[in-house]
């Protein structure tokens, strides 16, 4: 029900349209490439990631898919491939990155679109199942597991597993990292047969109004999923080719396959050059004017529309101007004398006269002396040559 494939070089699958086809890109063949492990008798555990790409673009076709959840696993390639893809080989790129030695080594699959003589089958089923992940649905026991449960549950005649999508890729939100909590995923299959009863028991109206109080609707053949896959029931949606409506009022959101837009056709060589000087006068010279008026006018109103001193003199009180002057005279004449350091030196600091002697005793410091800790009045204990005057002693005392 869905192909299979390992990675070789060069390799060539031919998938069909409208069953779901799965690549897997395994780390084991590509370790092989790279360098052994520098240390010998180590195992050699290099994380290795991928990257797909259609030749010559840089991403995948619309219908196709890839996903590697860690460094440490397997990369898978999975889509359905639609019937306008037919006959058209399509070669992916295939890079693996060595992120321990930073190298590389480059592969190419050549995927070759066969045309499904049942394609489409006209009774299309989608599920959700929310304990699985997209890449452990992908794995070809678990979804033989399922296709077996669905099968049990119809009984139909041909059963394809049509395409695998994530919820992510619906509208879902991560989920918290916590119970081994899962995405979810939506699995979408295919028969030749009506559904059965117990597939239609979704369309009861107890059922309906269940899914409307966001509670679980009762379904007969839910036990036959339960053991390993847990279904949304609410979820489910009965697609009738036949009759082209769907028999439960679903939103039916796309299988997740893009359209296709056709190749990216760039622009023509010959195209006429376009002249930017009317946008340069625009962009700056009208700016640059504006703003030149405004500083001519406010030049003019700074500089020529002053009043000047004398009409200010004219319309302050004299008293005031007098008041002025003064202030301004007497700042003046502060400012003259404290530019004249040199007054007199006080009578204290001038040449003495010797009590005894009678000579002139030269002053105590000089011209340049700082005067500003001197004292006015000099002490007789700091002349030199003076004659002691004998204090009287006390009686008793010799």
């Amino acid at each position: 029900y869905t192909i299979l494939s390992k990675v070789h070089s060069d390799r060539n699958v031919y998938p069909s349209a409208g069953v779901l086809f799965v690549h897997v890109l395994e780390r084991e063949y590509f370790k092989g490439e790279f360098p052994p492990y520098p240390k010998p008798g180590e195992i050699s555990n290099d994380p290795i990631t991928f990257n797909t790409n259609l030749m010559g673009y840089p991403d995948r076709p619309g219908w196709l898919r890839y996903i590697q959840r860690t460094p440490y696993s397997d990369g898978v390639l999975y889509g359905s491939p639609t019937v306008e893809n037919v006959g058209k080989p399509t070669i992916i790129e295939i890079t693996a990155y060595n992120r321990r030695t930073f190298e590389t080594a480059r592969h190419n699959l050549i995927i070759n679109i066969m045309s499904a003589e049942d394609f489409p089958l006209p009774y299309q089923a989608e599920f959700f199942i929310r304990n699985m992940n997209v890449e452990e649905m992908l794995a070809s026991e678990v979804l033989g597991d399922f296709l077996g449960a669905v099968k049990n549950v119809w009984q139909p005649e041909r059963l394809n597993a049509i395409n695998i999508t994530s919820a992510l890729d619906r509208g879902g939100r991560v989920p918290l990292p916590i119970n081994d909590m899962k995405e979810g995923v939506y699995v979408m299959v295919g028969a030749d047969v009506p559904f059965s009863s117990c597939l239609r028991e979704v369309e009861n109206p107890q059922n309906q109004l269940r899914c409307s109080q966001e509670m679980e609707p009762v379904i007969t053949c839910d036990k036959k999923f339960r053991t390993q896959f847990h279904i949304d029931w609410c979820k489910i949606s009965l697609v009738d080719n036949t009759k082209q409506v769907s028999t439960f009022q679903e939103v039916i959101r796309g299988e997740g396959i893009l359209p296709d837009g056709g190749e990216y056709k760039p622009p023509s060589e010959t195209l006429k050059s376009r002249d930017y000087y009317s946008d340069f006068l625009i962009t700056l010279a009208v700016p640059s004017a504006i703003a030149l008026v405004l500083f001519l006018i406010l030049a003019y109103i700074m500089c020529c529309r002053r009043e000047g001193v004398e009409k200010r003199n004219m319309q302050t009180p004299d008293i005031q101007l007098v008041h002025h002057s003064a202030i301004q005279k007497s700042t003046k004449e502060l400012r003259d004398m404290s530019k004249n350091r040199e007054i007199a030196w006080p009578l204290s600091t001038l040449p003495v006269f010797h009590p005894v002697t009678g000579e002139i005793v030269p002053a105590l410091h000089t011209d340049s002396y700082d005067n500003t800790s001197m004292p006015l009045m000099q002490t007789q204990q700091n002349l030199p040559h003076q004659t002691r005057i004998p204090q009287q002693q006390s009686a008793g005392q010799y």
